[in-house]
C-alpha cells in the first residue's frame, strides 16, 4: 500500500461511526488524503465539499451540490462534516 492509499484509509477509519460511504468512494478518500497531507488540521469544511465536487463530477456531473459550498443550503452543508472531522482526526494522529 503507497502512502496516500494509507492515508485514505486512515480518513476512512476516521470517520464517525453513523457515517455512510456510497460504494466505489476510493478515489474520494484518495482526494481526501491530498487534502489532509496539504491542509492538516486546518482544512476547512470548504475544501471537503471542494474535493467532494471533483470527485462527483467523474460520477455525475450534473449533481445539484455540485456549486460552491457558500452557496449550499443548509441541509446540504452538514454532509460534508463526516470527511471534515475525519480527515482532522488522520492528521492530528500522523502527527503524534
Amino acid at each position: 500500500m503507497n502512502y496516500l492509499a494509507a492515508d485514505a484509509a486512515r480518513i476512512r477509519s476516521a470517520l464517525p461511526e453513523d457515517s455512510s460511504v456510497q460504494d466505489g468512494a476510493e478515489r474520494l478518500f484518495l482526494t481526501c488524503a491530498v487534502l489532509m497531507r496539504a491542509k492538516g488540521i486546518n482544512v476547512q469544511a470548504e475544501d471537503v465539499h471542494d474535493a467532494w465536487s471533483a470527485w462527483m463530477l467523474g460520477i455525475n456531473p450534473r449533481h445539484e451540490s455540485i456549486e460552491p459550498y457558500s452557496e449550499l443550503d443548509e441541509t446540504t452543508r452538514p454532509k460534508d462534516e463526516p470527511f471534515l472531522i475525519a480527515i482532522r482526526r488522520a492528521a492530528a494522529e500522523s502527527h503524534d
